[in-house]
């Protein structure tokens, strides 16, 4: 299906693009990538009298460390995360699951800050984003904000950004030597099921976990159960204590039965893959070979 007819605008920087979007208001959207927009568009599921390329504007396009942080502009690409030896050596988790984000084309085109945006709730990086701890920076009329990415997304295709907002840059904490993520997804399709994020940080002799849930629901879903029922626990009695925990929690997950598969197939994939997730973050190999 061909798309509805829209002027097209392509600022140069940011004052500009807020100019637009005010002059226009819930007839204009913003764009970068395009991936996941314009099939929106095609299929007449939205509709806009203006569309604004954000693709040259030189600020949204930055990828650097910043201290304790890698900041990452919203116009960077899948492919890019996912090549980049900065973001390797800074996050390699992340890093590892930019690798496996649909397809190549989706990789090449699409951006981390319209994935975010968009919040179609398959989608790989907001669980992991959020068990790491990034942020997301919105600007608009009112000024610059922080956001947790745990916050940013509300249900599915909602976030908390403002029509007059721009998301900017997400704000990812790098990995230190006392911290360890994971990340690990199941699908029949290029999106995932379910996704599951596990941290494991270790601090002043105690072992803390956290793990977020991606695609199940319509939003990223913290399991504090889980991370309640592991603190304290031993490194070497992890799998005394995990398949109950996982089993248990995946139970009450809001999962429902759609193209991806059942609900009950989800929550069974949810409770393996919070336990792989977990013990690959702990440093246990063997168990999940086994397990």
């Amino acid at each position: 299906m061909l798309l509805s007819r829209f002027k097209y605008h392509r600022p140069t920087d940011l004052s500009s693009a807020h100019e637009i979007l005010a002059r226009y208001g819930d007839d204009a959207t913003v764009y970068a990538g395009g991936t996941e927009l314009l099939l929106a568009l095609k299929a007449r599921v939205l509709r806009y009298e203006h569309l604004i390329d954000l693709k040259r504007i030189p600020e949204l396009n930055v990828l650097r460390v910043e201290g304790d942080w890698l900041v990452v502009g919203s116009l960077v690409t899948h492919h890019r995360l996912a090549t980049d030896m900065v973001v390797d050596q800074a996050i390699p988790s992340y890093s590892a699951l930019s690798k496996n984000i649909a397809n190549i084309r989706v990789r090449v085109a699409g951006t981390l800050g319209g994935n975010l945006c968009f919040a179609e709730p398959h989608a790989d990086p907001p669980a992991l984003l959020s068990a790491i701890g990034a942020t997301v920076t919105l600007s608009g009329t009112d000024g610059i904000r922080s956001v947790p990415v745990g916050e940013f997304i509300e249900g599915e295709f909602t976030t908390v950004r403002r029509e007059d907002e721009l998301l900017t840059e997400i704000r990812i904490p790098v990995t230190g030597p006392d911290e360890s993520f994971c990340y690990k997804s199941f699908g029949h399709l290029e999106r995932p099921a379910v996704g599951v994020a596990a941290g494991c940080i270790k601090r002043d002799g105690t072992t803390a976990y956290r793990i977020w849930i991606g695609s199940i629901g319509d939003h990223p879903l913290r399991v504090a159960p889980v991370e309640a029922a592991l603190a304290g626990v031993p490194a070497k009695a992890l799998m005394d204590v995990l398949p109950q925990v996982t089993k248990d929690a995946a139970s009450g997950l809001p999962a429902h039965d759609d193209l991806h598969g059942s609900a009950d197939y989800k929550r069974h994939l949810a409770a393996i893959l919070m336990r792989r997730a977990v013990l690959e973050a702990a440093g246990h190999q063997r168990e999940i070979r086994n397990g």
